[in-house]
């Protein structure tokens, strides 16, 4: 009788390992898709549920199967501007990273959530143009589908993008198709795209100045132990108190009505409690980790995880309005319609209040959104556009946090995703400017013979990452506007 030759089956078995491997790469997109449609669905279900059966029944459960569409892909997209770089530093892996940002993002959602303030409507948009209630209807549906088609796209791309830009571009484009461009504030608007200019370079001017002050204060020490000892809990303290006055200027009145100076004083005295508590903290992890590779680095750590779940609390919080405010519009007026009011006292682009079953859908479709398609976005601003570490990724989250408090006081909206991504930059940039100014000082040597093509790859910032997402900035506006146009148009063409 033969032997059997193992050696035979252990190459059967590389194979089918192989093959597992293979597939497993293939079906998990797929799985991430189906699940996505199969919430979507649940999401008209839900609605039918709720409102039972009725004429508006029908035009209900595709808003709210459009709605949890964006929802799905709001989550996708902004996660990344909050746990991207605390992934990119190490200091939370992407897996707990993104468990921690859906389990925030539905707390922030369910609890501060409920108050849809149509600030675009009040602002930017007559309500007299926008009077007639079939005309609302389409243009919420048409403002919902072209922004979460284009966030789409974006998050595809790799371009993290702001969703706040969409849905205005949206509706704004809507709005211009039913009601034409004098029903549109356009004084107001280019003040608000003026501010969303300025708001990245706002964010990268703070994140430079804030890694050169640590680099002066701490890493060009002589004894930097010492002097990490001394400042660290400073810098922490400031950290917090950045983040308090940011959380509560971000949260829904329902959670916070506070006005500035309140605010002000909350930081202060978040500040003041961190450094309380910061500072035995790191006196004794630093006495840990003496002498120890990265010591400075891992003081960062742990104040960076707390900073990322808080931003994405306040995230929930806070743009789960762009995900169902369109959907809960809808809602809206086709409940008045049912009731019985007459079209010319329905006033549909006024403040409302949010369904429960909408707000879930907004809640759980972010959720949803951050765990099935999170990492792509999360992995482009942590690692690719430039390298972070704790200390780099701190400047990046309190810069951020510093640039929103300001861009609150002075009244201008300002998209988180552009600040927090402008930091990225800055903190890239500014490691190249510190690199060629070492070299030029004879502090680093310039690697012999390394052709200039070269030397242009071995830049700390990417460029092609760079112009990818400024240009989909650029194009967000006029194209969400131009896709939601051309959607409106033709469902009022078909509607007639």
């Amino acid at each position: 009788m033969a032997r059997p030759d193992w050696r035979l089956l252990d190459k059967d078995l590389a194979r089918l390992n192989q093959m597992e491997r293979t597939t497993g790469y293939v079906v998990r997109p797929l799985l991430g898709l189906g699940l996505a449609l199969a919430f979507m669905a649940l999401a008209g279900v839900e609605a039918a549920l709720v409102l039972g059966t009725s004429p508006t029944t029908i035009m209900a459960m595709v808003a709210a199967v459009f709605g949890a569409y964006l929802a799905l892909n709001i989550g996708a997209n902004d996660v990344a501007n909050n746990m991207g770089p605390a992934v990119g530093a190490k200091a939370l892996p992407m897996t707990a990273a993104l468990i921690a940002a859906a389990l925030a993002e539905v707390s922030g959602a369910l609890l501060g959530g409920s108050e849809v303030v149509a600030t675009v409507s009040s602002k930017l948009i007559d309500p007299e143009a926008m009077s007639a209630p079939q005309t609302v209807v389409q243009a919420m549906m048409s403002a919902m589908i072209a922004s979460a088609l284009w966030v789409n796209l974006a998050t595809w791309m790799g371009a993290p993008v702001s969703t706040t830009q969409s849905i205005i571009g949206s509706i704004l484009g809507a709005t211009t198709a039913a009601a034409g461009f004098g029903a549109v504030d356009w004084f107001t608007f280019s003040g608000i795209a003026t501010s969303w200019m300025l708001s990245p370079l706002i964010g990268a001017v703070l994140a430079m100045a804030l890694l050169a002050l640590i680099r002066q204060l701490i890493t060009q020490q002589d004894d930097k132990m010492a002097a990490a000892r001394r400042w660290v809990p400073l810098l922490l303290a400031g950290m917090g108190g950045a983040f308090g006055t940011f959380f509560v200027l971000k949260l829904p009145e329902s959670l916070s009505s506070t006005t500035s100076s309140q605010a002000l004083l909350a930081g202060v005295g978040v500040a003041l409690l961190s450094f309380l508590i910061a500072r035995p903290l790191i006196l004794h992890r630093a006495a840990q980790l003496e002498h120890q590779k990265g010591a400075i680095k891992a003081l960062f750590r742990l104040p960076l995880v707390i900073a990322a779940v808080l931003m994405s609390f306040a995230h929930g919080a806070n743009d789960v309005a762009n995900a169902i405010s369109p959907l809960a519009t809808i809602v809206h007026v086709m409940g008045q319609q049912e009731a019985g009011t007459h079209p010319a006292e329905i006033n549909a682009l006024a403040s409302l209040h949010v369904p429960f079953w909408v707000l879930i859908i907004g809640a759980f479709g972010m959720a949803m959104g951050v765990l099935l398609f999170g990492p792509r976005l999360v992995n482009m601003v942590g690692n690719q556009i430039t390298k972070l570490n704790p200390i780099r990724a701190y400047c990046v989250s309190t810069s951020a946090a510093l640039t929103v408090i300001v861009a609150s006081w002075l009244g201008l909206p300002v998209s988180s995703t552009h600040v927090a991504v402008g930091a990225v930059f800055g903190v890239g940039f500014y490691r190249e400017y510190a690199a060629a100014h070492a070299r030029r000082a004879g502090q680093k040597a310039e690697r012999p013979g390394l052709p200039r093509e070269d030397r242009s790859r071995r830049r700390l910032v990417r460029r092609s990452h760079v112009l990818t997402i400024l240009a989909a900035w650029l194009i967000t506006v006029p194209l969400s506007a131009a896709l939601s146009a051309g959607i409106y148009a033709l469902m009022h063409v078909f509607s007639v």
